[in-house]
């Protein structure tokens, strides 16, 4: 008995029929997800977060052309007479001094500031009780917001303080070339020396780094830190073994935004440092920084005389901008590593 075949209206649904027209195939999840609506409100902050990084790049752009075109006559004597530069011998061996002064000046800043950030940092968030660690909190934003012309007129009065220490650091350590008196055995009796105002700095700074550590550490997983002391840790033990690694690229951060902040300082170094030639010793008067050096001798300075204040302007934004690259690809590779 030949056995009946039916066909339904629809038609055969397998995995290879075709659909029926007049009816459109299923989507994907990726062409519905192409297909959605953009809001108007999404499109207004895309452009406008697209428009403030453009500016940023557009305003970095635009100093560094200013600065290489104010430069131009200095670079121009370089070539052709560099007797005419201030000093006689040409710009380098005058820009030379100003680098180093500043290098070292921010670099003592940051060794002594960033224990003492760091350490503060820990303390308010994982040692301090809970009513004291915000009291201590705003005390340190305080410091951020006292004008750099206040710290200057604090460091004269500190450096006069500091001509007994001087001599003790002379006396005892002298056969250090950092601690070592002046050609006739005698250091700086105003106190006013490059060590005072890496002091200064160092004040300037803590509350920069202490800020984003003591942000950064609060940040730590509060599972990591009880797993820790449930394991027996101390509670410096759970800081070292939870929270420093946590943190670590921050911490290159913060010191390395508090180190931008000590190259660049003009007023408070200005007002504390005596013009001088560049020296070793850091407890005789001497030494001198690029923005300090900027900011004493602009009022007066005309024609070349100013092209070369613009132009260690312009070694100054180089070296800032090769401080904040260094610090940009270690952060990189400290979070490559933690990961």
């Amino acid at each position: 008995m030949p056995i009946s075949t039916q066909t339904t209206e629809s038609g055969p649904t397998g995995p290879g029929s075709r659909p029926e027209s007049g009816q459109k195939p299923p989507q994907s999840p990726a062409a519905r997800q192409q297909k959605a609506v953009v809001r108007p409100g999404d499109r207004i902050f895309s452009a406008a977060t697209l428009i403030a990084g453009i500016l940023i790049l557009v305003i970095l752009a635009g100093v560094a052309l200013f600065l290489l075109a104010q430069s131009k006559d200095t670079i121009t004597a370089q070539i052709s007479d560099p007797s005419q530069i201030t000093g006689g011998k040409g710009f380098f061996s005058y820009v030379w001094p100003l680098v180093i002064g500043t290098l070292i000046s921010a670099a003592i800043a940051l060794i002594v500031a960033t224990p003492f950030s760091l350490g503060i940092a820990l303390f308010t968030t994982h040692m301090a009780p809970r009513k004291l660690a915000p009291v201590l909190g705003y005390v340190i934003d305080l410091l951020a917001a006292i004008p750099s012309v206040v710290y200057g007129l604090w460091g004269i009065a500190l450096a006069g303080n500091l001509t007994g220490f001087y001599l003790w650091l002379s006396k005892w350590f002298g056969w250090i070339p950092i601690f070592a008196p002046a050609a006739d055995g005698s250091v700086s009796q105003t106190g006013r020396t490059l060590l005072t105002a890496s002091l200064v700095l160092s004040i300037m700074i803590l509350p920069i780094i202490t800020s984003l550590t003591r942000e950064i550490f609060l940040q730590t997983p509060r599972l990591q830190e009880e797993a820790a002391l449930a394991l027996g840790a101390t509670r410096w033990e759970m800081i070292r073994m939870a929270v420093l690694p946590f943190g670590k690229s921050g911490i290159v951060s913060a010191t390395m935004l508090g180190l931008g902040r000590a190259l660049g300082e003009t007023m408070a170094v200005a007002m504390i440092l005596s013009p001088g030639v560049l020296t070793a010793s850091l407890v005789v008067s001497g030494n001198q920084t690029i923005a300090s050096e900027i900011a004493q001798n602009f009022p007066e300075a005309a024609g070349l005389r100013l092209s070369e204040l613009i132009t260690v302007g312009l070694v100054l934004f180089v070296i800032t901008l090769l401080v904040n690259m260094g610090a940009r690809a270690i952060v990189a590779r400290t979070s490559v590593k933690g990961s």
